[in-house]
């Protein structure tokens, strides 16, 4: 129960921390965050929950990275489950901890703002088509197992695990944040997508389905690239 535990409050910041952002300050020119703080804040927040949380359940915050470690051997499928449901209500939680927040200002409207979620077509920040979002979210999530899996390495420097995993997530953000508003993971994109309540909903299953797909091709080819030596 303490890792379900850790990944329902590490996955709560991950959401808090980065979809809360982009609703509270990037929406607002003076501060200046803009889609390079939006990305840094969503790598802060896996990085501050490696270090927090790591050692307690591993600090997956995401139903795909469960699923690629799973695949890569590096996680029981028995857990899987219950891992699952530990992340996915840490991010309803935290998308209603910051609805409560964000509705503290005259005239918010979670349906109307989008709400940070995830989405393609007229969704899409940069209107591009559903191919494009499937895939970016599979190559990247792929991207993001192939760099989980090799930082965590026995064979990896030992305590630089965190910064590389939460920098990748960075440049992950950086890079598909236009295209999607970067999900590569399923309880992020449901956390923020049960306020929206509309498109959101109707568009959710392609934020569940191609960050796992992604997961499981990258830990495949990190078994082909980084198998142990003898």
């Amino acid at each position: 129960m303490r890792k379900y535990g850790a990944e329902f409050f590490g996955t709560f910041w991950l959401v808090l921390g980065g979809c809360g952002s982009a609703v509270l300050a990037a929406a607002f020119p003076e501060v200046g965050i803009g889609l390079l703080g939006v990305s840094l804040a969503f790598g802060l927040t896996v990085l501050t929950m490696a270090f927090a949380i790591g050692h307690i359940s591993g600090c997956h915050l995401n139903p795909a990275v469960s699923v690629g470690l799973c695949v890569g051997g590096r996680f029981p499928a028995k857990e899987l489950g219950p891992y699952i449901v530990a992340q996915v209500l840490g991010a309803i939680a935290a998308g209603g901890v910051l609805f409560v927040i964000a509705s503290g200002q005259e005239g918010f409207s979670a349906a109307a703002s989008g709400f940070a979620s995830n989405g393609f077509g007229e969704h899409s920040p940069g209107g591009y088509s559903m191919p494009a979002a499937v895939v970016c979210e599979v190559v990247m999530t792929a991207m993001f197992l192939i760099v989980i899996l090799g930082a965590t390495d026995a064979r990896a420097p030992a305590g630089f695990a965190p910064i590389a995993i939460g920098l990748c997530l960075t440049l992950i953000h950086l890079i598909s944040i236009p295209v999607t508003n970067t999900s590569v993971n399923p309880a992020r994109s449901t956390g923020v997508a049960v306020f929206q309540g509309g498109w959101a909903l109707g568009q959710l299953w392609l934020f569940w389905i191609a960050p796992i797909v992604g997961a499981a091709i990258g830990a495949l080819v990190y078994k082909v690239i980084g198998g142990a030596k003898e």
